[in-house]
């Protein structure tokens, strides 16, 4: 599948979402197995064609997302293997209980595909933002939590999680986002964190589209000297506790970058971490706790500390702490 396709900006022309459908419409075609379950959600997720194409393994069930988990619930236990997808912030609100009990609490393999995560509705406010998304499916007993950060790793996420044993619940954003893995044949596996630079003066971790701000922060750092380590968290549950543990040791500082509350995330599963084993002066970037202002994705980024810049100079204010 080919999906690095840059405009002139150099970001990718085809959000992941989309990367998303396009490979598990091609995986369908050969496993009459998967079924795909949305609620109304056909153009959000770029669904059509999977629904045109194979009708019979696309189930729509209108607006009612506690329906669309309970029916994928009953899917995955006739042996189906099952995606549910729709927008981020109505799977993780509006049917939290049925993925809570009939997915993670059954232990029934559906996957719960969440998309225009985080701010990617920023216009339309707090009702169709997802920054809890993280913080709720991560503490139910084994859901596994994933937030690709590009579009090589969202065809190889695709691909896993069609024989993936497990409840698991992903977030990818609405718009096209850069590459960040080049090679088509990045090697990514299940709880391990990738490292994207090396560094021992501090380290930047992201995860989705975070990550690449944290790289590019890390290329500003370098100018002035400051060598990051960066780490791609792709994974969120099960957590890499032990580059965490690394990051710590080696570094000093960890500054970390999620487009989520800054409750109960990354930086909180990171500070779980280090707090236990290893404890440095840290910084969570994200959303305090307010309902985030209106606007686009960049805006917001912008107004929260979440750009390459913004995260540089308070990179650069945390290294100070390791002085002290």
């Amino acid at each position: 599948m080919e999906i690095i396709t840059k405009n002139k900006s150099g970001i990718n022309s085809i959000p992941c979402r989309q990367v998303f459908t396009d490979s598990l419409l091609q995986l369908a075609q050969a496993d009459p197995g998967i079924m795909v379950v949305t609620s109304d959600a056909r153009g959000s997720v770029t669904l059509n064609k999977f629904a045109d194409t194979l009708p019979e393994q696309f189930v729509e069930v209108g607006i009612a997302e506690q329906n669309a988990v309970g029916i994928g619930a009953g899917l995955a236990a006739m042996g189906k293997k099952v995606f549910v997808c729709g927008p981020a912030c109505f799977y993780s609100t509006r049917s939290l209980e049925q993925v809570k009990v009939d997915v993670a609490y059954s232990q029934y393999p559906v996957k719960i595909i969440g998309v225009s995560g985080g701010v990617s509705y920023g216009a339309l406010g707090s009702s169709h933002h997802s920054l809890h998304d993280i913080a709720a499916m991560r503490t139910f007993p084994g859901m596994s939590v994933f937030l690709p950060s590009d579009n090589v790793q969202t065809l190889w996420l695709t691909q896993m999680l069609v024989n993936y044993d497990q409840p698991a619940y992903v977030r990818m954003g609405r718009g096209a986002v850069p590459l960040i893995y080049h090679n088509q044949k990045a090697v990514f596996q299940i709880g391990k964190a990738n490292t994207l630079k090396e560094g021992d003066d501090i380290c930047l971790i992201g995860t989705g589209e975070t990550v690449y701000h944290c790289l590019q922060a890390a290329l500003i750092l370098e100018k002035d000297g400051i060598q990051a380590l960066v780490l791609d968290m792709h994974t969120l549950k099960p957590f890499d506790t032990d580059a965490v543990i690394k990051a710590a040791k080696l570094t000093g500082a960890i500054l970390t970058a999620e487009e989520h509350s800054i409750f109960g995330g990354l930086g909180a599963a990171v500070a779980e971490t280090i707090a236990q084993h290893h404890p440095v002066p840290m910084k969570i970037s994200g959303i305090p706790d307010e309902n985030a202002i209106h606007g686009s994705s960049a805006e917001i980024y912008n107004h929260y500390g979440l750009t390459a810049e913004s995260l540089a100079a308070s990179a650069k204010i945390l290294i100070k702490r390791k002085t002290r």
